[in-house]
């Protein structure tokens, strides 16, 4: 596009006010005494991704609170920083938000002067080597890393500013990408939701079970419908399917212990450490390499659960997305049989399985579970038809789930190599939508 390019200070493109740029609350004013159930969301290092998206749970604090610390607020389009802890993030808050966010106490912002910027061009900036760069340079790096003098820093830094028209090109062009990868995480959350909710249904609460004695339709397929029995008979559980047996985890999983020295894992092979694990969640997207690691870990393959056995309570448990090799606080387990795979995920992902965990974990500070433990958790066992028919189901679901794992970290390997190169004028925006074309 054709224009001139210029250079201009983050104070320059600021908005006119004094809170366009701020830092968050000092602690004092934002301990957790102060959250509430509901009210402004808060914004902390934690909801930043990898994408525009906010991400994660959020904590509250009432309107009063906001209002007492307003020139804290951050609205539709403004940018987030750490300036403690993760320097070198950044993040954006949505257009399709409603009302205000608080920043955390190790967050600053910046509203942008939308008549010379657009925002999400500047975010992009932000997020390229050399505004990463631009945030890390005046970092300190003794202790928690952080910024000494954060909005003095952060207003000096210079911005490679391109006529309006090609900045929201530009913006245009990455948050395709970006809306893609987004649409892929929450996909892969609405099929976590519906496969735990299924599980739940047929061996939790025994829906279709229930739906028999009721004469009522269980909305499965007849031959599916016919796996289970209509009736329930008494065990040290309370009423079971009859046909059904107690047990226990270890009468349908392992832990394949395939423990790897040092020298032999490849520089390129994946690895995965509990902080690649999110929270709650069992699509993994996250992984490192092998390059540099010093001490055995755990082979794992491809649809195997990776559970984190280390603070348990913090309810990291995923499926391997692909073959690699993990920290050994991580406890790789697979179901005996593949009849069972839906069956095991369902369990030892789920709240209760993780409290059982918790409450078995020995250590004060750094309490941890064991697959001793974990063996003992006792389950209903159905036949196993009806966790064969189960299986096949949440398969497909765990299939779509890593498939969308794999195309989002390509977009994104896509777009970072696009970001610098549109940022530094290396490559030119109507080539650069030549180049996507077809992959969103």
């Amino acid at each position: 596009m054709a224009g001139e390019w210029q250079t201009l200070t983050v104070d320059d493109i600021k908005a006119p006010g004094d809170r366009s740029i701020a830092i968050g609350p000092f602690g004092s004013r934002m301990k957790a005494d102060v959250y509430v159930t509901a009210g402004v969301p808060v914004i902390r290092g934690t909801n930043i991704s990898d994408t525009r998206a906010l991400v994660g749970d959020f904590v509250f604090v009432s309107d009063r609170t906001a209002d007492e610390l307003r020139a804290c607020n951050v609205y539709a389009g403004d940018l987030v920083f750490p300036h403690r802890g993760a320097i070198g993030q950044v993040a954006i808050v949505p257009t399709d938000s409603v009302g205000r966010y608080m920043l955390s106490t190790s967050l600053m912002k910046l509203t942008c002067d939308t008549q010379l910027v657009e925002p999400r061009f500047i975010f992009y900036f932000f997020r390229s080597p050399l505004g990463r760069h631009a945030l890390l340079e005046h970092s300190s790096t003794v202790g928690t890393p952080g910024i000494g003098q954060p909005l003095t820093s952060l207003r000096s830094i210079r911005v490679p500013v391109p006529p309006l028209p090609e900045q929201r090109a530009i913006a245009h062009i990455l948050g395709t990408l970006d809306d893609k990868i987004e649409l892929n995480r929450r996909m892969n959350e609405t099929l976590e939701a519906m496969s735990l909710a299924l599980f739940k249904s047929w061996f939790v609460d025994f829906d279709p079970v229930r739906a028999k004695i009721e004469s009522r339709d269980p909305g499965l397929p007849k031959t599916l419908a016919d796996l289970f029995p209509s009736s329930f008979e008494d065990s040290e559980f309370g009423e079971i399917p009859r046909g059904w047996r107690l047990g226990t985890l270890g009468d349908v999983a392992e832990h394949p212990r395939r423990g790897v020295r040092p020298s032999e894992i490849g520089t390129q092979t994946p690895y995965i450490a509990l902080e690649h694990m999110p929270m709650g969640r069992i699509a993994l997207a996250d992984w490192g390499y092998g390059d540099g690691l010093e001490s055995n870990k755990f082979e794992f393959k491809r649809g195997e659960i990776l559970f984190g056995k280390l603070r348990p309570y913090f309810h990291k448990v995923g499926v391997a997305p692909l073959n690699g090799v993990c920290s050994t606080d991580i406890v790789v387990i697979r179901p005996k049989t593949q009849s069972w795979f839906g069956f095991v995920l369902g369990h030892v992902s789920s709240v209760e399985f993780v409290d059982y965990t918790n409450a078995g974990s020995t250590g004060t500070k750094m309490p941890r579970t064991s697959w001793a433990e974990m063996v003992r958790y006792e389950v209903v066992l159905p036949p196993e038809p009806v966790a064969a028919a189960f299986s096949e189901r949440i398969k497909a679901a765990v299939d779509r789930i890593i498939e969308a794992i794999h195309e989002s970290r390509s977009l994104a390997e896509l777009r970072d190599a696009l970001l610098p190169k549109l940022i530094s004028r290396e490559l030119r925006v109507t080539d650069a939508e030549k180049f996507i074309g077809g992959r969103v």
